[in-house]
């Protein structure tokens, strides 16, 4: 028999052992978790200040290159930065840089008639390789806080220079004048007698004769966070005023500024996905409503949502992660060309509830009924119940990924033939045993994928985006699509069209339009023309696809 000494200090030497691991596992999570607890409290304490103040501050726990503060000149890692003029002041300095410093401002009063805008200089914490306007020397190269940047044109100037020049040089705005809206402008504006025709093109004559006004609206919910960083980048470019964050402002209310702007002077660029392009095209269009006609603005894209085939299809790329600067971006708007989108009304008429008025939505990109619709329809469901696992453009794709793999196995969608009836102009068409069916109104499709023109031999014009039809093909269910998006198959090419019908007798069907899905019983699809609106192309680098197809 064992020893009872024995037993029991092994027992006592078990008990020591489990006592010391859960010591040394409980004290770091309950320090992590009071260090979380205060780290909140200080966040909301540092808003309510932040807030309150004529700065727009954003708070940083890192700043990304070696920075100073505005008030106290010292060298800080964390603190607070303002968006809009790019000040930089220590946390302890907030409440004094309120006072002191003056932030970019958004209108001015004036009334002169000739236009002169002086330079805003904000000292310190200048762009990096950025160039003396006097001297042409290296500025910011010095490790303190030193030299000046103009909050508008951007140009930069040495400390000594400065003093040297007079503080009654005006500022141009520097290279993108043609772009931003003068401080001066909306008070002249306001000046305007009403209830007349009011003439903005006398007002913008004192301005640059190119002078085409940019209105960025950024739906900071899509993407990785990318768009509260583009946010605050344009609004330190141009003016706050015309910056819009679409989550917060509508964007039918941000786009009444563009009735303040000369007759088709205004350009808009959409930071977002193909659902944000939507809301802002259906915005445009209840312009056109209200009579708003003569002051539609051209509309640009730049692509930070998951989906991205419409502006991909416009020349602005598949996805914008930061790899250009925004000043790059800038002046491919200035450069881009103007080019029709077709519009298109779907009209979903149900057959169980034949009194009630049909359901008509918008389409830009495509209308899809099948195992594509099936995957869109199951990665909403799943980010409506968790949405802070789907803020990344990767772990998206990764769903989209899992769910068409699911529905190779599970084949919800076979049989389509049987159930869906399709007419192309009038004229039915024998569908094969198919799973999906997809209209067309631009080139690419599924994130990238030049659906219409499929790879290999066959001659097939490129499908557009201004000729009035649509194209129209079928898959055979999921693992087709992912062939078709990897070029190692063809869809079914069912025809070009007009005016698309198709009609589900039975069951209910997964549907989409331009990825916003859901599931439709028995009723009578119609989709026809509805309007055309400008939109601006970038004419620049191809993409690997067009490549390919050269």
């Amino acid at each position: 028999m064992d020893d009872p000494e024995i037993v029991a200090s092994a027992i006592f030497g078990d008990w020591n052992l489990i006592v010391w691991t859960t010591f040394a596992v409980l004290v770091p999570v309950i320090f992590t978790l009071w260090c979380s607890a205060q780290r909140a409290k200080r966040c909301m304490q540092l808003k309510s200040i932040l807030r309150k103040g004529k700065h727009e501050w954003h708070y940083t726990d890192l700043f990304s290159k070696p920075t100073y503060c505005s008030i106290c000149t010292q060298h800080i890692l964390q603190g607070a930065f303002c968006v809009s003029c790019g000040v930089c002041v220590d946390e302890g300095c907030i409440k004094k840089a309120e006072k002191r410093l003056k932030c970019k401002e958004i209108t001015m009063l004036t009334t002169q008639k000739k236009v002169q805008t002086l330079h805003q200089w904000v000292r310190g914490n200048v762009p990096l390789c950025s160039y003396c306007i006097n001297c042409k020397q290296l500025c910011g190269s010095q490790p303190k806080l030193c030299d000046y940047r103009c909050m508008w044109c951007q140009r930069t100037v040495h400390d000594d220079c400065k003093d040297r020049s007079s503080d009654k040089e005006s500022c141009d705005f520097g290279e993108f004048r043609n772009l931003i809206i003068p401080p001066d402008y909306l008070f002249r504006v306001s000046q305007l007698p009403r209830g007349k025709s009011v003439d903005f093109e006398k007002v913008a004559s004192c301005y640059n004769a190119h002078w085409t006004p940019l209105i960025v609206l950024v739906n900071t919910r899509s993407g990785n966070n990318m768009g509260e960083v583009l946010l605050g980048e344009f609004k330190t470019l141009l003016n706050p005023v015309q910056v819009f964050d679409i989550s917060v402002v509508p964007p039918m209310r941000a786009l009444q500024l563009c009735s303040l702007l000369p007759c088709n002077s205004a350009r808009v660029l959409v930071c977002g996905g193909d659902g944000t392009v939507g809301w802002v095209l259906d915005a445009i269009d209840e312009m056109k409503i209200k009579g708003h006609e003569k002051f539609i603005p051209y509309v640009a894209v730049l692509p930070i949502g998951t989906g991205n085939d419409l502006a991909n299809s416009l020349g602005w790329g598949a996805g914008y992660a930061g790899e250009i600067p925004v000043e790059h971006i800038l002046r491919n708007i200035m450069d881009a060309d103007v080019v029709k989108l077709d519009r298109w009304k779907v009209q979903v008429a149900s057959k169980r509830y034949s009194l009630r008025k049909p359901k008509v939505l918008s389409m830009n990109n495509y209308f899809s009924v099948g195992p594509d619709a099936l995957m869109a329809l199951n990665f909403h469901a799943q980010r409506e119940k968790t949405p802070s696992l789907f803020s990344s453009r990767i772990i998206n794709k990764a769903a989209y990924l899992f769910y068409g793999t699911k529905d190779c196995l599970v084949q919800e969608c076979k049989d389509l033939s049987k159930k869906v009836q399709l007419e192309l102009d009038g004229e039915r068409v024998e569908l094969p045993e198919l799973e999906g069916i997809i209209v067309l109104n631009i080139a690419y499709w599924g994130g990238g994928c030049r659906l219409w023109e499929g790879m290999g031999d066959e001659p097939y014009p490129p499908a557009r985006h201004y000729d009035g039809l649509l194209e129209v093909v079928g898959v055979y269910g999921s693992f087709h699509c992912a062939q078709i998006q990897v070029k190692l198959a063809n869809p079914v090419r069912l025809g070009q069209a007009h005016t698309v019908r198709l009609i589900l007798n039975s069951s209910r069907m997964p549907m989409q339009v331009d990825g916003e899905p859901w599931e439709q019983g028995p009723c009578t699809i119609t989709i026809t023309h509805k309007t055309h609106e400008l939109m601006l192309c970038h004419v620049g680098e191809q993409t690997d696809d067009d490549d390919d197809d050269d």
